[in-house]
């Protein structure tokens, strides 16, 4: 039998193919967020300006005024949001992604592509939800416009404590051990059908938004296109999935996220 051309033995590396689109895709919305997100806004000049303390605790945001956003902009603003979480949160989901390539092979490359388009569908979601929390708060004249972030800081200090506290709950610990177990995960939750790679992926998205969305909406107080926060959170979040204690982070870093909620309402309050 001949040898087959470099086309046929590549299309038979279903791993090759399935890496090469998630690599794509982090670098494509990577560059996509480095470029301003489509919102003109510079995110190198954002991170100079707040530095990595972030708008709303370095320093006292602008005094924002309520605004009326178009349908035009919002639709940015949502793809802002959705390839921010791309470039944050497939590095975390791509080992998952090629073992369920791996262990439902017959069905070539497109089951792990349809896996990873449900895991972003999920994120997708969680992108419209911050999207419409974002325009009603800049309706309500409640974020800064300069830095996108929250214009008041006892409003940044409630989402640090509530994104503390959540590290503690039963969900964020059943949702992390279902992201750093994936083999008992795609095994328990198999699911057939044409559709089944892209239900089992949003599914799975489900479950990495129940564990990591609080962390997110950290965005919101240090600055929504802050890359010092994005990609501190990113680092976390991989850590905190990956590492092989990784689950013994969630508490600790819940503490700090307490505690530097409350120093900042100590502040707020001109207790120190």
């Amino acid at each position: 039998m001949p040898d087959a051309g470099p086309v046929i033995r590549m299309l038979r590396n279903d791993r090759m193919i399935v890496a090469a689109a998630i690599t794509f895709a982090v670098l494509a919305s990577t560059a996509f967020i480095l470029a301003g997100g489509g919102t003109g806004m510079s995110v190198f000049g954002m991170a100079g300006e707040t530095g990595p303390a972030g708008a709303l605790l370095g320093r006292t945001p602008d005094m924002a005024m309520p605004s009326l956003w178009s349908p035009a902009y919002a639709l940015v603003i949502f793809f802002m949001w959705w390839m921010m979480m791309i470039a944050m949160m497939v590095p975390s989901a791509a080992p998952t992604i090629l073992l369920y390539g791996a262990l439902n092979s017959a069905k070539g490359p497109g089951g792990p592509l349809l896996f990873a388009l449900g895991y972003l569908a999920a994120w997708a979601a969680f992108s419209l939800i911050a999207t419409l929390m974002q325009c009603a708060l800049a309706t309500l004249g409640l974020m800064s416009s300069m830095f996108m972030t929250l214009a008041r800081p006892s409003l940044g200090a409630a989402v640090l404590i509530g994104a503390g506290l959540y590290q503690f709950t039963p969900l964020k610990a059943a949702c992390l051990d279902h992201c750093r177990g994936p083999v008992e995960a795609l095994t328990r939750h198999r699911r057939t059908g044409r559709a089944a790679a892209f239900r089992m992926g949003f599914l799975h998205g489900g479950y990495c938004l129940g564990c990591c969305w609080a962390l997110m909406a950290l965005l919101f107080v240090g600055g929504i296109m802050n890359i010092w926060w994005v990609l501190g959170i990113a680092i976390y979040v991989a850590l905190e999935k990956l590492a092989p204690a990784g689950d013994r982070l969630a508490r600790p870093m819940g503490a700090v996220l307490v505690v530097a909620g409350g120093a900042l309402m100590l502040r707020v309050f001109g207790v120190v």
